[in-house]
């Protein structure tokens, strides 16, 4: 099932300002929240689905990237993305508390008059993520392509055992109160002990490290869209590293790397290539064959041909990341001069240049010649 456009969810426009996304956003969440709609498994789609927008348009750059590119520039397109989707509520209270004014975890859960997260869960524990570099061809960026890789993630350890962290009796939140001038001041943090998991490691397999974890090299697929560019990074939800004591998976984050082409290059979405040709096919004209992604295309050099011309190959570029155009391949023409000629082809030469059509007093009188010269630069 296709993404809805993130601006629709929140229904705004692509010119609202920061305050008026916030705004739109604090505006959804009380309407769909699950308190107040407990049992409806809609309405908490729709409270994970304004997260996963509000996640992305509250950020300058991923809302740039989005504007740009749509979901696959913010990781939709890559094995369901990292964003609200692949949340769970305590997730999406943790992060966005703030916007009712919450602290620490508490968030949503004391918007509602309750302590400690939603229903007093506590927050959920994440792995970190892992990030890899992946090289593709232009082939494979013009098609799309399903890459199989390796890499190497902590899980937890067969055998591991874990018990309630003993300073924070397994809530992972520790609770300090100081005193101040308007009064005494409540705080909540992640617990030191356990780093927030409410969890310690009871049983500790061998080759584990403190928190229960190993490294374990995992083969995945991983789906690229086409259109991609130089460092677009995509995102797998869950991918990563597992969480201390158990928990959420972190992200696989995947950043994007052109291979060189021999003989391409991109500018965008456009295919550049620079095709060189001789003095004579340029004034008698000629087909000639090119490369392009996919293949090989002949084109027609006219006679008269002028250095710097351009020739367009619709279509031969790369699509956009969202699916909607795609580029061209753009031929620029270059006329060889050769350095060096022989005696026989100086004597052509001399015979020719004192011909009426090799005048260049002719390029005063083309029409648009000069404006063509300087359009080169």
């Amino acid at each position: 099932m296709a993404k809805r456009d993130f601006y629709d969810i929140l229904e705004i426009t692509k010119s609202a300002s920061a305050d008026e996304i916030k705004k739109a956003y604090r505006k959804m969440a009380i309407k769909f929240h699950p308190d107040k709609n407990p049992g409806n498994k809609e309405a908490e789609e729709k409270f994970k689905e304004a997260a996963e927008a509000y996640e992305v348009l509250s950020d300058a750059q991923k809302k740039q990237r989005y504007d740009q590119y749509g979901h696959a520039g913010v990781g939709g397109a890559a094995g369901g993305g990292s964003y609200g989707g692949g949340m769970n509520m305590d997730d999406i209270f943790s992060q966005f508390g703030d916007i009712f004014g919450g602290g620490g975890g508490g968030g949503f859960g004391d918007f509602f008059g309750q302590q400690g997260g939603r229903n007093g869960r506590t927050r959920a524990n994440v792995g970190s993520n892992i990030r890899i570099k992946l090289k593709l061809s232009f082939i494979d960026i013009k098609n799309g392509v399903e890459k199989k890789i390796k890499y190497r993630k902590q899980v937890l350890a067969k055998g591991a055992t874990f018990k309630d962290c003993t300073t924070c009796r397994g809530t992972g939140q520790v609770n300090r109160v100081t005193q101040t001038f308007l009064g005494q001041m409540q705080t909540v943090s992640a617990c030191p002990h356990c780093g927030g998991s409410g969890k310690t490691l009871s049983n500790k397999p061998a080759g584990a490290n403190e928190h229960g974890l190993v490294y374990e090299e995992i083969e995945t697929t991983i789906k690229i869209p086409a259109g991609v560019q130089e460092g677009m990074q995509l995102s797998i939800s869950g991918k990563g590293n597992s969480a201390p004591g158990g928990g959420i998976d972190g992200d696989l984050l995947i950043l994007v790397e052109e291979e060189k082409h021999p003989e391409l290059e991109r500018q965008d979405n456009h295919v550049i290539y620079n095709l060189a040709i001789s003095v004579t096919d340029a004034i008698l004209g000629c087909s000639i064959e090119v490369p392009t992604v996919d293949g090989k295309a002949k084109i027609s050099i006219e006679p008269g041909t002028q250095s710097g011309k351009v020739l367009r190959l619709r279509g031969k570029g790369f699509p956009e990341v969202n699916g909607y155009n795609t580029g061209d391949q753009l031929i620029m023409v270059h006329i060889w001069i050769p350095k060096k000629v022989s005696s026989e082809e100086a004597d052509l030469l001399k015979k020719l240049k004192d011909s009426e059509n090799f005048s260049p007093k002719n390029a005063k009188r083309e029409k648009g010649f000069f404006d063509r010269v300087k359009d080169w630069f």
